[in-house]
């Protein structure tokens, strides 16, 4: 495949490589995206998914919402895929700067990934939002109904909800190492999501690659295009 050699040379090149991933990075370690055919938003429940995902949601029905979490956005079974462990050893080998990342699973960190930038946070970490004691996923999991600190606060994931912002210097850590990258891979993300989506355009380069299995609006952008799965693509690449 021709794209594929394309990539292999812009990667053997370069030792400034920034990746930024979505939800399709993950699929295929059997995490459902959120906007596919099959995806969590087109599935059918008593309230949008979307809405479900809300800070108002969290607020006004608790025990609704941590039923939902539990079932949809936890997969404890879940292990890195060619994606994720290709990223690792590109970072081992000096080429690959950062991982940022629109996903909260943590697969990144558990295939060995070290500058991972996480805009949405992780279902790894929970924290009490009165004495703030932080608690791991195993907690959550092993909950019922609310999940509650001994001091009696409830413990919520650390993860951004629609209605809440992205944390600042997440975002300004990110924004620095896009616009200072060599080479730009966004993988596995619709890039419809704002500000996520916003911030290639911090990217100045002109190696913007762009993988994922469908089409996207910022197709026309891209230096390199490859309409595939990430993890097959970034398997077949070899480091030099």
């Amino acid at each position: 495949m021709a794209q594929i050699d394309q990539l292999q040379k812009i990667i053997s090149s370069s030792n400034n490589i920034v990746f930024f991933g979505g939800a399709g990075v993950s699929t295929e370690s059997g995490i459902p995206d959120f906007r596919s055919v099959n995806g969590l938003y087109n599935q059918h429940y008593k309230y949008p998914p979307e809405e479900m995902l809300s800070h108002t949601f969290y607020v006004k029905h608790t025990i609704e919402f941590f039923d939902f979490y539990r079932e949809k956005l936890i997969f404890p079974q879940a292990k890195p895929n060619n994606a994720h462990n290709k990223l690792a050893e590109l970072e081992q080998a000096g080429k690959l700067k950062a991982v940022i990342t629109q996903n909260v699973d943590g697969l990144h960190q558990m295939a060995g990934s070290k500058t991972v930038i996480e805009l949405h946070g992780s279902i790894k970490r929970n924290y009490c939002e009165r004495c703030k004691t932080i608690f791991d996923e195993d907690f959550i999991m092993n909950s019922s109904g609310i999940p509650t600190c001994p001091c009696g606060g409830i413990v919520r994931p650390d993860v951004v909800l629609y209605e809440e912002g992205l944390d600042r210097g997440t975002m300004q850590q990110a924004v620095s190492y896009i616009s200072k990258a060599d080479v730009l891979i966004v993988a596995g993300t619709s890039l419809v999501v704002y500000p996520a989506a916003g911030m290639i355009d911090y990217y100045h380069g002109n190696k913007l690659v762009l993988i994922n299995r469908a089409s996207t609006l910022t197709d026309s952008k891209a230096n390199l295009l490859i309409q595939a799965n990430v993890g097959e693509v970034l398997g077949r690449i070899t480091i030099e």
